[in-house]
């Protein structure tokens, strides 16, 4: 088979994954290196549905020795396989990077013979790009669930960003849908990344020369709708790998049915419900939320119709309206169409002069949402306080404010 080939069936069977992100590495290029991964040296391009499409996309291998229901390379497939060598895939990434095709490379694979030979191929590659080659570009490396902790270890002093895939939200889906992958082998890996990153961190504050590991932190991937957990239980989850494994980041990825399996659900790709986790995610992570406050029990589920944030302000009314030349930095942070910057930027300005709504609209808060939960000096924007219920009527009314759904690919419409 052709280089040509290879390319074309191996970037095609590493789309599914959508932890490819290049952003947040710090290495810089050298004298007489190539490439860099500076913030100001990697570009980053995003397709419509959010993916980077910065980076070069590609698997070492799909021929997988694992059977998993959802995924297009199982075992049980027929479809056409290939693998790279080592050397194909290091010319292919400095010859595209010369060309200025890509900023670095995003390396995942299926599990050839077994994850210890699958890890240790992967790792030639990175080896090679940054001691022979000098590379000094982004590096996305998947870390492959099951192989030794020492492979994983010597990787991440090359890779900028490892990422260990959970795939399903609980050991029960796991069981079900992927019975060859055990949830320790994919929690191992996930902890010791964590501890390795911030261990280094501190010995990087004694000795600045120390090599630097997995700069950009690591990362994982959710699949959407798979499996029946509800968004309550996939927020949970993801609070607890950021809390407990000092993960950069979990990705969301809306189920896609390639196989005919009796153990699949037969819908259509969770495209709204994606975009939701995504918000309530960010919540999680900027805003100070909690899964508990954003979901729980009597509401397991994302509302499609209203971001999480404003679903939960109407749930929480009672604390509404907030006056925005008095409300602290916290909790300004809890009223939709209020970000982080805009937040920082009011808390700033009204020290100087009492805020009005014009005002507010130049410091980028969103009145489209933003002006049923607070008041400037003591005004409401509307003649009469409005209910939750009259405000929910009124935004999902407001076209611009749902989310667009974007077209499917043709694959997705194969399937």
């Amino acid at each position: 088979m052709d280089l040509k080939e290879k390319l074309k069936i191996l970037s095609g069977a590493a789309k599914y994954d959508v932890s490819c992100s290049s952003s947040g590495s710090k290495r810089q290029n050298t004298k007489k290196g190539l490439g860099n991964a500076a913030s100001s040296g990697v570009c980053h391009s995003w397709t419509s549905d959010g993916r980077c499409i910065s980076l070069l996309k590609i698997l070492f291998s799909n021929a997988c020795i694992y059977d998993c229901a959802y995924c297009i390379n199982r075992s049980s497939n027929d479809i056409k396989r290939a693998t790279f060598t080592v050397d194909e895939i290091v010319n292919l990434t400095i010859n595209f990077y010369k060309r200025n095709y890509i900023e670095g490379l995003f390396l995942s694979s299926a599990i050839i013979k077994n994850p210890d030979y699958t890890m240790e191929q992967m790792l030639k590659v990175v080896k090679k790009l940054r001691l022979e080659e000098n590379f000094n570009g982004y590096i996305h490396l998947k870390a492959i669930p099951g192989a030794d902790l020492k492979l994983i270890r010597e990787a991440g002093f090359y890779a900028d960003r490892l990422s260990v895939n959970i795939e399903l939200p609980s050991e029960k889906s796991l069981n079900l849908l992927a019975p060859q992958k055990k949830k320790e082998s994919i929690i191992k890996p996930m902890s010791f990344i964590g501890q390795n990153a911030l261990a280094n961190t501190e010995e990087r504050k004694k000795y600045k020369k120390a090599p630097l590991f997995v700069p950009a932190g690591h990362s994982t991937q959710l699949i959407v709708g798979a499996s029946p957990e509800s968004d309550f239980q996939i927020l949970k989850l993801a609070e607890g790998l950021y809390k407990k494994f000092n993960m950069k980041r979990v990705y969301y990825s809306a189920f896609i049915r390639v196989n005919n399996d009796k153990r699949l659900p037969n819908i259509k790709p969770p495209l709204r419900r994606e975009n939701r986790l995504y918000q309530a995610d960010w919540l999680l992570r900027f805003y100070k939320f909690s899964a508990h406050e954003i979901l729980d029990e009597k509401h397991p589920f994302l509302d499609e119709n209203i971001d999480p944030k404003t679903s939960w302000a109407l749930r929480n009314f009672n604390y509404f309206p907030v006056e925005i030349n008095k409300a602290s930095y916290e909790t300004l942070l809890r009223v939709p169409g209020i970000g982080v910057k805009s937040a920082l930027t009011i808390v700033k300005a009204r020290k100087y002069a009492p805020i009005t709504f014009d005002e507010l609209k130049k410091m980028g808060v969103v009145l489209k949402r933003a002006k049923y939960f607070i008041t400037c000096n003591g005004k409401y924007y509307s003649n009469q306080f409005l209910t939750p219920e009259i405000i929910r009527e009124e935004l999902t009314k407001n076209k611009e404010y749902q989310i667009p759904l974007f077209p499917l690919t043709a694959i997705e419409k194969a399937v």
